[in-house]
């Protein structure tokens, strides 16, 4: 590459740097929004006469929604890699949004579907383009802590949701939620497209007139292929079964947690707190971890992060008394959710850089099985009478299966800067 190329490659990253973490967290807030706001408006939708929705249909849509979000993280990983973060961002931010405002006016809950089909694809693709924006951003030995904050903007979105749907469904009814959590990306495209830097690998890749996937490494062109050549098998089938457990308690926990509690004895008012907690701790846990991971690396961090997650788990299965069922509950909200956010953090650093984007979507992509397959579970534990405290073991066990594969993953390799 030119002296010139090299230069502008530089000065681009140093004027546009400051704005990636905002950008991308705003983005991922408007997935959180955009992937709750189904359930916010699930019991309009159940009595909504013109649709005659049930419970199995009502589920049955948003399984196909979350399909959607699993296909496009799967999809759009190996794209990014190839036409770059910023481009594929852009796409991803606003296929969503135009096909949840085509939401609100669903005729009926099959169009609704294959709508919430569609714009999965797109949710699916933000998360793994910004997790490698991010990373690539982050200053040296801060990537973690980075990553761990953007990470918090998908819960802010989700409370949001929570709160607005309090606000807007009882009075003006399910349609106009949609319009809400559109509406965002009016402002949010145009700032990304003045202000949203491409990665700058990919821009040395272009200035130098090669195939993007090829500026890692010229013998290894498919960035999925290089998924599992050249000592990448074990870390990718590693980081999938984690990401399926971890998935599976972040969703298993977040729809069920509720209903476990109120089956151990305690009060609806008291099990909607607790799930408030969870996710309180869940915020709380994002923000110490990515610091943990900077300081003592993110692969033990990692992998104390599920096993404390294990212990904590383990331990809602005692009823506790008094208010230290919140203190438990808050524990393990800390390290549950934000066990899967350092699994992120970890691939981004384990993988190099032109084939990063491949390695977040596909990882993100087997999750959602796990997000499929946690409230599954729960329902079924119910059902058979025996989720507290049998829940609680086998969320404890999940747990453990996530850290015992996450740890046969080698520590990551440094890798060159970016710049």
């Amino acid at each position: 590459m030119s002296t010139d190329s090299t230069t502008s490659v530089t000065n681009s990253r140093e004027r546009y740097a400051r704005w990636v973490l905002p950008l991308c967290w705003s983005a991922v807030a408007l997935e959180g929004f955009d992937l709750v706001v189904v359930g916010v408006v699930l019991p309009s939708l159940l009595r909504f006469p013109a649709w005659g929705l049930t419970p199995n249909t009502a589920s049955l849509i948003s399984v196909i929604g979350l399909l959607g979000v699993m296909a496009g993280a799967l999809a759009t990983g190996p794209v990014t890699d190839l036409i770059g973060r910023r481009r594929t961002m852009l796409i991803t931010v606003v296929a969503f949004s135009v096909l949840t405002l085509l939401c609100a006016a669903a005729p009926n809950p099959w169009v609704f579907a294959v709508l919430r089909f569609l714009a999965g694809l797109g949710l699916g693709g933000v998360l793994p383009v910004a997790l490698a924006l991010v990373n690539e951003y982050a200053k040296p030995g801060r990537a973690g802590g980075a990553i761990t904050t953007m990470m918090t903007g998908y819960h802010v979105g989700a409370v949001l949701t929570a709160l607005l749907g309090i606000a807007v469904v009882p009075t003006l009814g399910w349609r106009p939620m949609f319009v809400i959590g559109a509406l965002p990306a009016l402002v949010l495209v145009p700032v990304m497209v003045r202000y949203l830097p491409e990665s700058t690998w990919y821009l040395r890749a272009r200035a130098a007139g090669a195939p993007a996937a090829a500026a890692g490494a010229a013998e290894v062109r498919n960035p999925v292929t290089a998924l599992f050549r050249g000592g990448y098998l074990l870390p990718t089938l590693a980081f999938w079964v984690t990401s399926f457990m971890g998935l599976l308690l972040v969703y298993g926990l977040n729809t069920w947690l509720p209903e476990i509690m109120r089956s151990a004895g305690y009060q609806l008012g008291a099990s909607l707190a607790l799930l408030l907690v969870l996710n309180v701790g869940a915020v709380v846990g994002m923000l110490i971890a990515g610091r943990v991971a900077d300081r003592i690396g993110v692969r033990p961090a990692t992998i104390a992060w599920f096993a404390a997650a294990m212990l904590f788990l383990a331990l809602l299965s005692i009823k506790l008394p008094g208010a230290t069922v919140y203190l438990g509950v808050l524990l393990a909200g800390i390290f549950v959710f934000s066990a899967q956010v350092l699994v992120y953090a970890f691939i981004s650093q384990r993988y190099p850089t032109w084939v990063r984007g491949t390695a977040l979507g596909s990882a993100s992509g087997i999750g959602r099985l796990g997000a499929i397959t946690g409230p599954l579970v729960g329902g079924a534990l119910l059902t058979a009478g025996i989720a507290y405290p049998w829940g609680f073991y086998i969320f404890a066990a999940v747990a453990g299966v996530g850290a015992i594969a996450v740890s046969v993953v080698s520590r990551p390799e440094p890798q060159p800067a970016e710049v």
